[in-house]
Parts: structure tokens; sequence; C-alpha cells
């Protein structure tokens, strides 16, 4: 699939999971966490956006694909990442920053965020809410600005719709999974995840 085509889908199909989200668990969502977070990303979009259309997309997805597996291995053999006990405003513009940059560039904004909420120590339920809370306007901003580069066409509407079906039943099942998992447990698996896309990309990149 041309990055083209992925990035806006990933971020409408980001949209919609936020959405339902934030209506299940709004009571769940760390809200000075999630402002400062989407202020700071508004600053990092046009950087990335500018990735997207440049010449040198292998270089930056292979980049992008090592800093996410040197961080999913650190976070898993480390045991554990130094604890915010409160929110710190470097970090979190400086997360909030680069997550724009990716999700302009990749619709992949997640791990500045995780990386965030890692920090912070946040219960399952609260990372969950708290990251989607911050979704659902960033990728509206996004998705505007794929609109504006001409990035949003036929073929972005009609994955999109073909992916719905498979996409809605999911999104309960992983409020079920979440609502049962230890905080630790969690992040194991999100840091597993985080790895395994990581790798994915970087194998992608280096096939051109």
């Amino acid at each position: 699939m041309p990055l083209r085509v992925a990035a806006p889908l990933a971020v409408l199909l980001s949209i919609t999971v936020a959405a339902v989200v934030v209506v299940q668990d709004w009571r769940q969502i760390h809200v000075r966490s999630a402002g400062w977070l989407i202020l700071s990303t508004v600053a990092g979009i046009p950087l990335g956006l500018w990735i997207l259309t440049s010449p040198h997309q292998q270089a930056v997805r292979i980049g992008l694909a090592l800093l996410i597996v040197l961080f999913s291995a650190y976070s898993l053999l480390a045991g554990s990442l130094p604890a915010l006990h409160s929110d710190s405003r470097k970090w979190l513009l400086g997360c909030g920053f680069c997550a724009g940059i990716l999700g302009g560039a990749y619709g992949m904004n997640g791990p500045p965020l995780v990386l965030y909420g890692s920090l912070r120590r946040w219960p399952a339920q609260r990372f969950r809410a708290t990251l989607q809370a911050y979704f659902l306007p960033a990728s509206l901003l996004g998705m505007a600005g794929f609109w504006r580069a001409g990035l949003w066409g036929h073929a972005v509407s009609h994955d999109y719709l073909l992916s719905l079906p498979a996409m809605a039943p999911a999104v309960f099942l992983g409020r079920w999974i979440n609502r049962r998992l230890s905080t630790e447990m969690f992040l194991r698996y999100v840091y597993i995840g985080l790895g395994c896309i990581g790798l994915l990309l970087f194998v992608q990149s280096l096939g051109g």
C-alpha cells in the first residue's frame, strides 16, 4: 500500500477508535496531560507532512524503525523506565511534538505517547482513555492536513469503509482485555507490539 494512502487511512481509523473509546471511558481521561500533548502535536504536524512528501522517505523510515525497536527493547530489558510522579512540561512538549511529526509523516503518533504514559505509570484504563482523548483531536488535525495536501482521495475512503467491519468488534474486544490487565502486563504487551511494528517497518524499508 502506498504511504500516501496508508498514512491518512491510519489516521481515519484512529479517529473512529478514539471517538468510541472517549464515549466509553471519558471518566478515566487525564485531561491536563492530553491537552498539553495535543497543543505540542500541532507544531510537529507540518514537519511530518514535509517528510511525507520529501524524496528521503526510505532513510527516515529506517531511522524511525530503529528508534521504535531500540525503545521497545530497552523498555522490556530494563524492567521499568524512570517514573514521573506528576506532569512534566518538558516531557509533555517533547513527546507531543515528536508524536505530531510521526503522525504527519506516517499516521503513527503512538511511540512518543507510549513513552510518556509509561513514565507516568498510568493504570491500563487511564493509559488507554487518555491516549485516545489525545488521538481524537490530534487525528482530526492530521486528517485536515492530509486533505489540504490532497492526500485524502477515493482509495483512502474505500479502504476505510472496507476496514470498518473488522475494526468495530475489535474496539470492544480491546476494551474487555484492557480492563482485565494489570498495569505491568499491559505495558509489557504494548512494548512487544511496538517492537513488532518497528521490525516490520524496518524490513519493509529495506525492501524499498
